[in-house]
């Protein structure tokens, strides 16, 4: 399968914090989740391969441009949409208003032609009849789809989501795993989440992060196999599980390594991932 984005070695620190420990890793159409606890390195990699910020070590080049000359990172940006985790709206502006501020940034000058594209990414991710609405009356899953529509601006190649779905309700985020899933079918799609279930649902490939290194890089049965034989059940928390709650029948759900006779229940790719934290020495405890 052809490589949309191909990365090697890349490493940045902010002071005495190292956010990026030698990543390397090769993307490829479809959606890949990017998982990790706070601090994992997964937004500064992010913003690494939106061109926001340079690493220290490394290079990664996106469709074969190298964004480590001005020409390599226009070529880039011009085939790159980009979701940051708090994107920067001014309440004032409509909808319209705002996806086509973003075009022009995008160096889209014909006003016929962007105004057309402007309407299309609205209408893609469902807001064309709301286009005209200021975005301080929006709610928050519509504000996360313009937000969604601006990245789209374009047709981009490489689009970059940042906890894109994180404040959405169980009926918006169903809408915006859609939308992504869709946007997947043509374009190499990089999703940084917190949310398993969103990783489960939408991706065929999973990456892991923590501490600023990559944990794990595979499909997400893969991770989910991480955890066969690993996962039981029992009547009260495990004192020797590295995670364990109680579920709404009122047992208890144990990972880790089960004592002889424990009660074995199927592996969720959350409990692979769980393991493969505290594989790095991140507290399993904590994460679930």
């Amino acid at each position: 399968m052809t490589c949309t984005v191909s990365a090697s070695g890349l490493s940045l620190s902010f002071g005495r914090t190292r956010a990026l420990d030698d990543v390397s890793l090769r993307l490829t159409p479809g959606v890949t989740g990017l998982l990790g606890p706070n601090g994992a390195g997964k937004t500064t990699l992010l913003r690494v391969l939106a061109t926001a910020v340079p690493p220290d070590r490394g290079a990664f080049t996106v469709l074969g441009h190298d964004p480590g000359s001005a020409r390599g990172r226009q070529e880039v940006r011009r085939r790159l949409g980009y979701l940051p985790q708090t994107p920067g709206f001014h309440p004032g502006f409509t909808a319209f208003e705002f996806v086509d501020y973003v075009a022009v940034l995008k160096e889209m000058t014909g006003r016929a032609a962007r105004h057309r594209e402007v309407r299309r990414v609205l209408e893609e991710v469902g807001l064309g009849e709301v286009r005209g609405r200021k975005i301080k009356k929006l709610s928050g899953g519509m504000r996360q789809r313009v937000a969604l529509a601006a990245a789209l601006v374009g047709d981009p190649r490489f689009l970059v989501l940042d906890e894109p779905t994180v404040g959405l309700d169980p009926e918006q985020r169903m809408r915006f795993r859609e939308l992504i899933a869709g946007a997947g079918e043509t374009r190499t799609v990089l999703l940084s989440t917190h949310q398993t279930e969103d990783v489960a649902m939408l991706c065929h490939r999973v990456v892991v992060m923590a501490a600023g290194a990559v944990r794990f890089d595979g499909t997400p049965a893969e991770l989910t196999a991480r955890a066969a034989g690993r996962v039981w059940s029992s009547r009260t928390r495990d004192a020797g599980a590295k995670a364990g709650w109680r579920t709404g029948d009122g047992s208890f759900r144990n990972v880790g390594d089960p004592p002889e006779g424990a009660e074995p229940v199927e592996p969720t790719l959350e409990d692979g991932y769980l393991l493969v934290l505290d594989g790095a020495g991140v507290d399993a405890e904590v994460a679930a």
